[in-house]
């Protein structure tokens, strides 16, 4: 079998050269990086791959263009290339966070309303929180790009809510990335990346107990057992564990 040819590399996800032409093959790791803390949480990529297949596919039942494909096994997924826009979109339903430590609020303060927050995807400089400005000044997006961008990610976190809402989760806030899909001389804004409970805050509507990446930012512990809970309550995992998993219904 001859060797794949490795694309990219990010903190989660290791991106190969796809069967066919403009395709790519997104590898979930196990690993785990919250600023400078490093650690393995076993079988978060087979979760993150199937959660994020699930909720992926859910999108696109309304409208959302993906990259997504298809699964693969139970760590890759085939997914479009597409042109990464070098953005982080944050979309904040709750103060959490960075925006609890930037203005001094209590964590768990309703917002007014969903607030949208665009950070440069850039490692080396932390991923600096930028404005729309910054954003077109320096080509990085054009400001129609940044509507439909900002449009998508609105009607994302408008059915996502639902959709937690109802299996007892609140969503507080996710982080996404777009990109652009050339296919001849058109182009179309696509949402890509993962969505995931490593870029998603979600918590127990009820208890408010923490069922994402937090638990391993701030040593809450039971990291794995928290993504096998929200995998459990979208239905996509059984009783026993990561290995009895189950696709959703629309999976052919």
């Amino acid at each position: 079998m001859s060797r794949r040819k490795r694309v990219y590399e990010g903190n989660g996800k290791v991106l190969y050269e796809g069967p066919e032409p403009g395709t790519l093959v997104q590898y979930f790791k196990d690993d785990a990086i919250a600023r400078q803390k490093r650690g393995v949480i076993t079988g978060k990529g087979v979760l993150n791959n199937r959660i994020s297949e699930y909720l992926m596919q859910r999108l696109g039942e309304i409208g959302i263009p993906t990259h997504f494909l298809r699964r693969l096994n139970m760590r890759e997924q085939l997914i479009q290339e597409v042109e990464i826009i070098p953005l982080e979109v944050v979309v904040r339903n709750v103060v959490a966070g960075s925006l609890a430590e930037r203005l001094g609020m209590a964590e768990g303060t309703a917002l007014p309303r969903s607030i949208v927050e665009f950070y440069y995807k850039s490692d080396d400089l932390g991923d600096p929180l930028v404005t729309e400005e910054h954003i077109t000044a320096f080509g990085w997006s054009t400001p129609q790009e940044l509507d439909e961008v900002m449009h998508m990610a609105l009607r994302i976190n408008d059915f996502l809510c639902g959709l937690f809402y109802g299996v007892g989760i609140r969503l507080i806030d996710f982080r996404v990335e777009f990109g652009r899909l050339w296919q001849n001389d058109d182009m179309r804004i696509v949402l890509a990346d993962e969505i995931s409970p490593d870029n998603c805050r979600l918590w127990d509507l009820k208890t408010n107990e923490k069922l994402d990446k937090d638990r391993f930012r701030r040593d809450l512990g039971q990291i794995a057992e928290a993504y096998q809970e929200v995998a459990r309550r979208l239905g996509i995992l059984l009783e026993g564990g990561p290995t009895d998993m189950r696709g959703p219904e629309t999976m052919q």
